[in-house]
């Protein structure tokens, strides 16, 4: 009997893993925190806003000699070396608290946020690099063409997240949440190589007592942290400490913020409805966006401008390569950066937005304030004229990538408010997003619900009028 012919089996082929999105609908926990933080950033940012422009006011009038003199009033117990400028407690003071939060947010992003999945870190993070390497790239060219001074590459660098939603709230310009988590998330990244651009870079002496000082306290507060130890009256004054210790060691003295904001846990225990680090986050956060940002910014955005200040920003290599990083290189960074990223990982771009949208929200993180002043300041130590001419270049910089991407972003205005108006609807009134409980069976109940009253009350409603209707045809 013939054997019948074995036929070759065809492999069944893969199924292709389906292309991640990128900007896509967060989860609600994480689009209900980032809300909350967008809130107070808003807020923290039009009290910078209000804060620079009084500080150009009270500089650029009569006034002036007491903006100098208040500036430079010094405060504070020589014996330990904390004999400082008003200014200088601004920048050196205040501005821990400042890195304070932006150590805590970076550090609840590494345990739960976007940057806690590799996959999902890449593209924000390879943004955020672009967005720093660009900047400081086009700096160094215009200053090596220019004969200029290579000590301010790092100011057109930063992003001021709190300058930027100011922006969003003056202009009145709707981001939806996705947009605006990825600039924050941008501006997370930003802070944490703006803080190790400061250490590695700006430090140059080393005093090795006062150092071994505060890691001493670091350790100690860690320590307390492990116990569970609880009271601010126990951390407040080592937390002072330590920042004296690390002012006295010749690091900059914010780094000691962001170590104690890293150190604190941010991801929640069985039963616990926020961590340590959320709680504190919540309570620190308007103390640094209402006061601590705003006062460093009245006493370090008043320089004098006038139209040779203003004619010199075009012209001097230093100022215009820090106007050209801000708005030319932090665009073009951010965006080649998330293109390329999303290019290699086959990352698709959410259906609601396009491309052009993301060199919309590149633009507006061109606007350098809090961190550039201070990288500034720190540049150019010793060169008084020059510090002010590039403080103005950072002030010009960020208010021409402001004008930027307000025309950028009003061009799609419009598609952003549906977009926002769809992820806030809640019929149901719920308190949860109806966009978010597609899924939820027991929803379409109380839809369905929803649906036949409103049908019954448009049926008693049109009888009614039938009624009317029919007793208006008989005779007069």
């Amino acid at each position: 009997m013939p054997t019948r012919p074995e036929v070759p089996t065809v492999a069944a082929p893969r199924p292709r893993t389906p292309a991640r999105r990128f900007l896509g609908r967060l989860s609600l926990p994480e689009r209900n925190f980032v809300g909350d933080a967008l809130r107070t950033e808003t807020v923290g940012g039009v009290l910078l806003l209000v804060a620079a422009v009084a500080a150009l006011i009270w500089a650029n009038t009569p006034l002036r000699d007491s903006y100098e003199t208040v500036s430079n009033f010094h405060i504070g117990p020589a014996a330990l070396g904390l004999d400082l400028s008003i200014e200088h407690w601004a920048a050196d003071g205040l501005l821990a608290v400042f890195f304070f939060v932006a150590g805590i947010e970076l550090k609840r992003e590494l345990v739960a946020g976007d940057l806690k999945d590799p996959k999902a870190a890449v593209l924000p993070v390879v943004a955020a690099v672009c967005g720093m390497a660009v900047p400081a790239l086009v700096y160094t060219l215009v200053n090596v063409t220019g004969g200029g001074s290579l000590s301010g590459w790092a100011v057109p660098t930063a992003t001021d997240i709190a300058f930027a939603l100011a922006v969003l709230a003056v202009i009145g310009t709707s981001l939806p949440s996705a947009l605006r988590a990825f600039l924050l998330t941008l501006a997370v990244v930003d802070d944490l190589f703006a803080i190790l651009i400061i250490a590695v870079f700006f430090t140059e002496t080393i005093n090795f007592a006062a150092l071994g000082g505060a890691v001493v306290g670091l350790a100690v507060f860690w320590l307390l942290l492990r116990k569970g130890v609880r009271g601010w009256y126990v951390y407040l004054p080592l937390a002072l400490v330590i920042w004296g210790l690390m002012y006295n060691s010749g690091i900059h003295a914010t780094i000691a913020g962001v170590a104690m904001g890293l150190m604190l846990r941010c991801h929640r225990h069985e039963g616990e409805e926020h961590s340590p680090g959320e709680h504190i986050e919540h309570l620190v956060r308007p103390l640094s966006a209402g006061l601590a940002v705003p006062l460093f910014a009245l006493f370090s955005a008043g320089v004098v401008v006038s139209g040779g200040a203003l004619g010199d920003v075009f012209t001097r290599p230093e100022t215009l390569g820090v106007a050209l990083g801000l708005v030319v290189g932090k665009a073009v960074g951010i965006f080649g950066g998330t293109w390329l990223a999303a290019r290699f990982t086959r990352a698709s771009l959410s259906e609601d937005l396009a491309w052009p949208d993301v060199f919309a929200v590149a633009s507006l993180a061109g606007i350098g304030f809090t961190v550039s002043l201070l990288i500034g300041e720190l540049a150019f130590d010793g060169d008084p004229v020059l510090t002010d001419e590039v403080k103005a270049a950072v002030l010009v910089g960020s208010f021409i990538a402001a004008v930027l991407a307000t025309a950028l972003l009003k061009i799609r205005n419009a598609k952003y408010r549906a977009l926002c108006e769809a992820e806030e609807r809640d019929e149901d009134l719920d308190g949860i997003p109806d966009i978010y409980e597609q899924e939820n069976p027991a929803y379409h109940l109380r839809m369905a619900e929803i649906y036949e009253r409103k049908a019954a009350e448009h049926r008693r409603l049109a009888e009614v009028a039938g009624g009317a209707s029919e007793g208006n045809d008989g005779p007069a």
